[in-house]
């Protein structure tokens, strides 16, 4: 039988096998009122991997993940994609909310398709693309419905598909399932971990969830309480050749659980 280790804490961080798609080289953010959110962080991305943004609340996580995407300037240093400074929102970054973000007006398709539709692209050419991504979601037969016809998990599995459907490289995800009940959330790693291997996109995830990070993350970076810095990343040993259920189960799943638990621990004193 596969045996894992302990996942490593490590610092520095171990060594990427391929160039980073996203590098954030000393970014620094303080806001308004003099509150500095971040200090100093520099960090790379791996192409085609997911590495998570965890930490102690309040610790800027999701700063961070919209600082990468565009939407919130750094007040010093710079994000790099592909080598190109991020000067603010671009096609091959797209952000899925924490509330999902639909516009309660439009249709299932419509709202799916409404980043294709910004670009130009025709409507039946956009209408095919949001169809594809609508039944890989687990949509088909709700194309004609609106937000407010869906549950909680169906409205995130609608955000989920605009951000696919615009094939940007970086999928960004801030605490994407932390508003569905602890079944359906389950259900979403699982989905997550397929979408990963399927997709081969690079997935920047932030969550507070330790257990979640762990299931679902090639890399974990694991942030200080604010001002925040990178105090680790860890690499969860984990074979995830097996049924879902088994992962949870794993000596490096629990291991890398128990690792980070007693790391985040000092925090909450």
């Amino acid at each position: 039988t596969h045996m894992t280790v302990p996942a490593a804490i490590a610092t520095p961080p171990p060594a990427l096998t391929s160039a980073p798609i996203v590098s954030v080289r000393n970014v620094h953010k303080t806001y308004p009122g003099g509150v500095e959110a971040l200090n100093d962080i520099s960090l790379d991305f791996p192409e085609g991997k997911l590495t998570t943004l965890l930490g102690p609340s309040g610790c800027g996580k999701t700063t961070l993940l919209k600082i990468i995407a565009g939407l919130l300037p750094a007040t010093r240093g710079e994000i790099l994609v592909e080598g190109r400074p991020v000067t603010g929102p671009g096609p091959e970054r797209a952000f899925v909310f924490q509330d999902f973000a639909l516009m309660p007006w439009a249709t299932v398709v419509r709202n799916v398709a409404f980043g294709l539709e910004l670009r130009g692209m025709a409507r039946a050419e956009r209408e095919a693309v949001a169809a594809r991504y609508i039944e890989q979601m687990g949509l088909k037969g709700f194309e004609s419905k609106y937000p407010h016809e869906l549950s909680g998990g169906m409205r995130q599995r609608v955000g989920l598909a605009r951000a696919l459907a615009v094939n940007a490289k970086v999928l960004m995800m801030d605490e994407p399932f932390s508003a569905v009940d602890e079944q359906t959330r389950r259900k979403f790693q699982e989905d997550l971990l397929e979408l990963v291997a399927d997709e081969r996109k690079t997935f920047i995830f932030v969550t507070h969830s330790i257990e979640e990070a762990v299931y679902v993350s090639d890399r974990i970076v694991l942030l200080h309480r604010r001002p925040s810095r990178v105090h680790a990343i860890i690499e969860p040993n984990i074979c995830r050749d097996v049924d879902p259920e088994q992962i949870r189960r794993q000596p490096g799943y629990l291991d890398a659980v128990e690792n980070i638990w007693q790391s985040l621990k000092q925090y909450l004193d």
